[in-house]
């Protein structure tokens, strides 16, 4: 299941938690079409590997000190962190089978 990351829960919820799993970050808008087409592939994502990582969306709109604090420019904007930092940043689609080799380099 995809977790809801926002400005409030951001530093618990993402850069804690990578202390202990790496965590999929989304940057996504409600308006923008490639998100809407990267959102099914997360969320098939985030189930196939809940066990190994946390996977979740961040809303750009309502969460944009998180967004600027990472220089999000494009989105979808997918980051991953791992101990508290930013390991890997993809920008633009991503395969299913991308995400997950990339997420297993830091399990």
């Amino acid at each position: 299941m995809t977790k809801d990351f926002n400005d409030a829960n951001f530093q618990v919820e993402v850069i804690d938690a990578s202390k202990e799993k790496p965590v999929l970050v989304d940057f996504f808008a409600p308006w923008c079409g490639p998100c809407k087409m990267q959102a099914p592939v997360i969320d098939e994502v985030a189930e196939l590997i809940n066990d190994i990582a946390i996977v979740g969306k961040c809303d750009t709109e309502t969460s944009s000190k998180s967004a600027g604090q990472y220089g999000i420019m494009s989105i979808p904007a997918l980051l991953i962190f791992k101990d508290g930092e930013v390991k890997e940043t993809m920008v633009g689609m991503q395969s299913k089978e991308n995400l997950i080799e990339i997420l297993k380099k830091y399990v």
